[in-house]
């Protein structure tokens, strides 16, 4: 992906509650808008730390490029494993897992940088990078993407402004509350405007005003392209997407009743 190709694309986001306004620059391929296709796909994965049980076991699903989905499931179900492997900071034990049409679980570590950075992610722990200021935090994904100073400066005010954190620009993470800290990482994880966003308990510090601007920002980044896979236990939150799917996980296995999940319908052109 090139570097500029980070930078949000369209005119504006309808100024809705949540929304933030989109800054211009590159944009995403005709593939992602298109979002006919998988962006990912899980053929019977199995993942085992040590030499125990697999904690996730036999798992083979496709989520479909601009999909919406909810993960869900019992404390214990294999939840975060499942992101781990989603944004490649895990190896499965066996099985075919493919990302942006590439199999990324045979492909050797150093190659996955590339892949790495078209995925935004939102940790339930932030791990924002404790020496940077807020603002060099949110601005990260555009440095190493090699976006210059001169073009980031605003992106990254606009986007603090958006998470009420301007007069926080300067502090850093230890400085921060929780629920400050919390959306620092969003915005990191979004300011790039990845096709593939994943995000575990994204509200579980935030009140419940926030929560609803949250799922508003993804909701919206979601219309314009980005899949967006959310980990939450929260049930009130996944009625606020009403076209979201529901990707339910018990004991290291996806429950897919109907097939759905396995074989996916192609989204119509809108």
């Amino acid at each position: 992906m090139q570097a500029n190709a980070t930078i949000w694309q369209a005119d504006s986001l309808v100024r809705a509650p949540g929304a933030v306004h989109c800054l211009g620059g590159g944009r995403f391929s005709e593939a992602v808008l298109g979002a006919t296709g998988s962006i990912v796909q899980f053929e019977n994965v199995g993942l085992r730390y040590g030499t125990g049980s697999e904690t996730l076991s036999d798992l083979s699903f496709s989520l479909r490029e601009g999909g919406f989905y909810f993960l869900t499931g019992p404390s214990g179900a294999g939840k975060t494993s499942l992101l781990r492997l989603l944004y490649l900071a895990q190896r499965p034990s066996r099985g075919l897992i493919r990302l942006f049409g590439n199999d990324v679980a045979a492909t050797p570590r150093k190659l996955l940088p590339p892949f790495r950075r078209r995925i935004g992610v939102v940790f339930q722990d932030f791990r924002l990078v404790p020496h940077l200021s807020a603002f060099d935090n949110v601005a990260l994904p555009l440095r190493v993407s090699g976006v210059p100073e001169s073009d980031l400066r605003g992106t990254v005010t606009e986007m603090l402004d958006w998470a009420g954190l301007v007069h926080r620009a300067a502090a850093r993470p230890a400085t921060l509350s929780g629920g400050e800290q919390q959306r620092v990482a969003i915005a990191r994880a979004v300011i790039g405007r990845p096709e593939l966003l994943i995000a575990d308990e994204p509200t579980g510090n935030v009140d419940p005003e926030m929560a609803t601007r949250l799922m508003g920002l993804f909701d919206a980044l979601n219309k314009l392209g980005t899949t967006v896979v959310v980990a939450t236990h929260d049930l009130h939150l996944i009625g606020r997407v009403n076209r979201a799917e529901i990707l339910r996980l018990d004991r290291g296995q996806i429950s897919d009743p109907t097939g759905a999940l396995r074989h996916p319908p192609r989204r119509r052109e809108i």
